[in-house]
């Protein structure tokens, strides 16, 4: 039968006020991408302003990833008491006022404990927009509207460090004065005030997810929020009669609607979280990230030059992303997610075979650098990148994915806090143990860690993840994760 074209009309209205709501959703996103990056080009400056040793420069830079777990734990346990948009205000104005105070800070404790407030508002924005996302949706546009998250973050990396590049060129330096007498540094942390505050203002103005609402027996707001995102082409009514019947299920069996179960005290389809979580964090992404200059020089990059191959790095990172948007809802989770960790395993473990080949020399200071001579680096250089487009294309954006509408309702934002709050303790994990692996055992042997923790990722989806795609989210059951 034909749809009419004020139907036709109606029905992409509706898909436009959903994309909407989770572009505004995935602002949490940017707001995660852009303090994970912006710190790396301040860390030299507050390290010389505040006379630190590595290890506390370290200690203050990593801080925040733990108060992002603290936050990705009690967030979801926040959203299902106050709603999804309150829980995103409470985000957004503490990023806010931890980039005030990250800015005027006195000394290495107190720009600590800031960043430990940030950690806590981008704990609770990566937890958020993923559930908000996945209740707005429509099953056929779940999957590329719930990929935004990843998009926002890789975007919010990129605007971190360019932001910071500017700040510092027009400075002359990170540790120069800029304006009103602060160094370029502070004007880094003092720029996030900008998507923090545009966080908080489009979250006031979001309605409410219909099924927090069904949940607190506001129906009719659930109703009217459901019409405005589904279109003419499915029934509202049926939609919230799913939903009630999903509340009523958990209700019925109050265990349901707990985390608790039998292995090991959780759920199966809680640990399949956790660990979809750990392993998006273990195969190394982050040092990518963090610890790119490192790989840059080694492979005959001038140190000045580093900012514009990790801005083009940033950059693939975005631009793949979108090649996971057009096809996650065409060819499914499972598919792309194996392909990414096949191509994930091969692509480190060749930079893991190139830095076998890597010397040790003495710079101009007699500090010991790592170099790869001839086609090794070249090699080392393009399986970098190859990484990162495998990653970006799969892992990156469809664990969020995943996270957002794997879970049961009534557990599901409780459950994707402790899966998210796992992926920012994993990625503590990697980012303070790099370093010193690097200066015991090489560059190689990170590599060829990293590369396995890829080639099990592959068994542990093939084993374990079972398909979403189409899947409306009342008809998310545990029975598949059973096995897990």
């Amino acid at each position: 039968m034909s749809i009419s074209v004020p139907a036709r009309a109606t029905a992409r209205g509706a898909h436009r006020k959903a994309v909407a709501l989770a572009v505004a959703a995935a602002v949490g996103g940017f707001l995660f991408g852009f303090d994970s990056s912006v710190i790396n080009g301040a860390v030299d400056a507050v390290e010389g302003q505040f006379a630190l040793s590595s290890t506390v420069t370290g200690l203050v830079v990593a801080v925040a990833l733990l108060g992002c777990a603290l936050g990705a734990w009690s967030g979801g346990r926040l959203a299902d008491r106050w709603g999804r948009t309150r829980v995103m205000v409470l985000g957004a104005a503490l990023f806010f006022v931890s980039s005030v105070l990250s800015a005027v800070a006195w000394s290495a404790l107190d720009l600590a404990l800031w960043r430990l407030m940030a950690g806590v508002g981008i704990g609770i924005a990566s937890v958020i927009a993923p559930a908000y996302i996945a209740e707005i949706a429509p099953a056929a546009m779940r999957g590329r509207l719930g990929s935004l998250q990843q998009l926002a973050i890789t975007v919010g990396i990129f605007a971190a460090l360019l932001s910071d590049q500017l700040l510092a060129e027009a400075a002359g330096g990170a540790a120069n004065e800029l304006w009103l007498g602060w160094e370029a540094w502070r004007w880094m942390f003092l720029v996030a005030v900008v998507p923090a505050a545009v966080y908080g203002v489009l979250a006031l103005r979001m309605p409410e997810s219909p099924r927090y609402l069904a949940t607190h027996g506001r129906d009719e707001e659930a109703r009217a929020v459901l019409a405005s995102v589904l279109g003419p082409d499915e029934d509202v009514e049926d939609r919230l009669a799913q939903i009630h019947r999903s509340i009523a299920q958990d209700a019925r069996d109050a265990e349901r609607g707990t985390l608790r179960g039998s292995r090991f005290g959780l759920k199966p389809v809680v640990w399949v979280g956790i660990l979809l979580s750990v392993f998006q964090q273990f195969v190394g992404i982050n040092v990518i990230f963090y610890y790119s200059t490192t790989l840059w020089q080694a492979v005959g990059f001038e140190e000045s030059q580093a900012f514009l191959v990790s801005t083009i790095t940033s950059v693939t990172n975005v631009a793949v992303t979108f090649v996971a948007i057009a096809l996650i809802d065409k060819v499914g989770r499972r598919p792309l997610l194996l392909v990414g960790s096949a191509g994930m395993t091969v692509a480190l473990g060749l930079m893991a075979l190139a830095f076998t080949q890597a010397r040790t020399v003495l710079d101009a200071e007699g500090s010991s650098a790592l170099v790869l001579d001839g086609a090794w680096g070249v090699v080392a250089l393009v399986a970098a990148n190859a990484f990162v487009v495998f990653f970006g294309a799969s892992w990156g954006p469809l664990v969020w994915v995943l996270l957002g509408e794997m879970f049961p309702n009534r557990i599901r934002a409780a459950a994707l806090g402790v899966a998210a709050a796992a992926q920012w303790i994993a990625n503590f994990a990697i980012t303070l143990t790099f370093p010193p692996l690097l200066s015991a055992f090489g560059a190689s042997v990170p590599y060829l860690l990293y590369a396995a923790f890829a080639g099990l990722s592959f068994v542990f989806v093939l084993r374990r993840v079972p398909e979403t795609k189409g899947v409306e989210l009342e008809d998310m059951g545990e029975d598949a994760y059973r096995r897990a």
